[in-house]
């Protein structure tokens, strides 16, 4: 064992000591903020799906004229932009010593960016249209970004380990009726649904962002909580990090954190190649469409299956993760793999054609699997960075990984969609040989879990 892995096990075993009870009124107050944690993550998934980058804007932009050029733009800034700023922002929020006032200043944000787009649907049109929206976007991102760092922060405070990824899972699951309910709403419509009616779908999404913000702060969050190990703290026990400006680098300091602490650097890596189960959902759906599958009736059949997949998934994976976040987290990857792998052999061999009843059932179907598969890769993602560490080296974790996710995001999403170029069958390939990457690379990943 390195200086810099035996000086990690101190710390965490340490900050353990410190956590291992929490204090009295917050054991007390256990079974109501896990509810209350479980109807703010629901709320959120759910307001995801009216506004979700994939599906809801950009039948929005075609239905105002927006040029197709900008539709390109929608997922990489509503997942980047939502990533990238996380360690810069990270000292800011280090320093508010109630967690939770930062997760409802970053929902009322998304409230008010969603309301400015579905104001942009009702009235607007066209290219200016579209750019107003692709702003909106960004400051919505801006709030997630807010959200995602001190959200996990206020579940450690408040929700004991072994309880944490059910919370995750049960959100996911009523986000998953939202999805269904929306698909439905799709399929009926077909090509009735016009701007006016998006509008409202943003409309409501907006709303449920500000009940977001009410539940957040009806948590019992301690405000005398202990202060907890930062990044500038961890750097200057490692003999780094000694001035004022130096720890105020935060740019710095996260690049040394993923030089230097090799069990996180293991898990952003592994983190990066378990994408595979987020970029290819996409390329199904542009598989089934050049293959003929109905554009809009079509594609209402593959939000119900996301719907699903997320109702089942986060039944079945919230208490998977806690028993072990790192084997869902791998196990998800090589199956979404395998999928991927069957899915290009039918369509290579089989000659799919989407006209079909039973070629359109095998799409949907792959997309499906994808997705719930996803669904466990995400909530034993979530409850491992949550295990993995406590405190301040907590939100740190969150921070910086999700900051350098976003760069990867970005290059890991232009280099499939360059090779899509060549055909979306060796997309698909290529995504699925960074799972198995995944894979194999985890094993360098400690089980957290275990450490509780």
């Amino acid at each position: 064992m390195t200086t810099t892995e035996r000086l990690h096990a101190r710390l965490i075993k340490r900050d353990l000591e410190a956590e291992a009870e929490l204090p009295e009124p917050v054991r007390r107050n256990v079974p109501g903020n896990t509810v209350r944690l479980v109807g703010a993550n629901a709320l959120q998934s759910s307001g995801d799906q009216m506004v979700n980058a994939s599906t809801v804007l950009p039948w929005l932009f075609h239905a105002i004229g927006v040029p197709a050029a900008l539709t390109g733009a929608l997922v990489p800034i509503r997942e980047s932009g939502s990533m990238l700023p996380q360690a810069f922002l990270t000292p800011l929020v280090i320093k508010v010593r109630q967690r939770k006032l930062v997760t409802l200043v970053g929902a009322l944000v998304q409230a008010l960016s969603v309301a400015v787009m579905a104001v942009t649907a009702a009235i607007g049109s066209g290219l200016a249209a579209g750019l107003t929206i692709i702003v909106a976007l960004a400051v919505f991102s801006l709030g997630r970004c807010l959200t995602s760092i001190a959200s996990k922060d206020v579940q450690a405070r408040t929700v004991p380990k072994g309880e944490r990824g059910q919370i995750n899972g049960l959100a996911t699951t009523a986000s998953g009726l939202v999805a269904i309910t929306l698909g439905l709403a799709v399929r009926a419509l077909g090509e009735g649904l016009d701007a006016q009616t998006l509008a409202a779908i943003l409309g409501i999404g907006s709303v449920l962002w500000v009940l977001v913000a009410l539940v957040w702060w009806s948590v019992h969050e301690p405000v005398d909580a202990p202060s907890r190990r930062s990044q500038s703290d961890l750097l200057r026990d490692r003999g780094e990090g000694e001035g004022e400006e130096e720890q105020d680098n935060w740019f710095a300091q996260t690049l040394t954190l993923l030089r230097e602490d090799a069990t996180f650097r293991s898990f952003v890596t592994v983190r990066s190649f378990l994408l595979v189960s987020s970029l290819s959902p996409p390329f199904i759906v542009t598989l089934a469409v050049q293959a003929g599958a109905p554009a809009l009736t079509g594609l209402g059949g593959f939000i119900i299956a996301s719907g699903l997949a997320a109702l089942l998934g986060g039944r079945i994976f919230g208490r998977m993760a806690d028993r072990s976040s790192k084997r869902l987290m791998t196990t998800g990857a090589a199956l979404a793999s395998l999928v991927l792998l069957v899915l290009v052999l039918l369509d290579t061999f089989l000659d799919l054609d989407g006209d079909s009843l039973a070629t359109y059932a095998i799409f949907v179907a792959a997309y499906f699997l994808v997705t719930m598969l996803h669904t466990g890769v995400r909530v034993g993602r979530k409850t491992y960075v949550v295990d993995m560490a406590e405190g301040d080296q907590r939100t740190t974790y969150v921070a910086v990984s999700n900051s350098a996710m976003g760069v990867v995001l970005l290059l890991v999403g232009a280099i499939s969609s360059a090779i899509a170029g060549f055909g979306v069958i060796w997309a698909l390939l290529f995504l699925a040989g960074l799972g198995v990457l995944g894979v194999v690379t985890s094993r360098r990943l400690p089980e957290v879990e275990g450490l509780a």
